[in-house]
């Protein structure tokens, strides 16, 4: 089932002077269809799989300017491979942050606690935009850790 159909993705790249193209499309819908944080060769495999033309270059070039047309969101989770996923104004998980395993590399997801990050993340932006005469535009936090099935080990 394909969440997001061109229609949808069409006047995002009229507005910033791009067409839609199968590749793009292809990438959205792969990213659009899934929960995970997905690497530029997880994303190559799937799309792969309805879409044989594409090569991983195409992947690759398309990933970027989906992440500057800020569609999708590259991650470093310190696994040697960036990782991607829908921003949050596209996703259905909306916005939220990381746990991140140490030792599996596991990504967990979360918005517990959103309304209490929200308040100390929006005075924080607030004092350092001030300070440092800096407009922040967004954030990325992550927790760096243990899961509980590795803590058991």
């Amino acid at each position: 089932m394909r969440r997001h159909g061109q229609r949808h993705w069409g006047g995002e790249f009229k507005g910033c002077g791009y067409r839609m193209t199968k590749p793009r499309q292809a990438i959205l819908d792969v990213l659009g269809e899934t929960d995970e944080h997905l690497s530029a060769e997880d994303i190559y495999q799937a799309v792969y799989k309805f879409y044989p033309n594409i090569g991983m270059t195409t992947v690759y070039r398309n990933l970027e300017l989906l992440v500057d047309m800020s569609l999708i969101v590259r991650f470093d989770f310190g696994h040697g491979r960036a990782k991607y996923e829908l921003t949050d104004q596209y996703s259905e998980k909306g916005h939220h942050h990381h746990l991140v395993c140490k030792k599996c590399n596991k990504v967990i997801d979360y918005s517990d606690f959103m309304n209490d990050e929200v308040k100390f993340l929006k005075s924080t932006e607030k004092g350092l935009s001030e300070i440092y005469k800096f407009r922040i535009t967004d954030h990325l936090i992550q927790f760096l850790g243990i899961c509980e099935e590795c803590s058991k080990k």
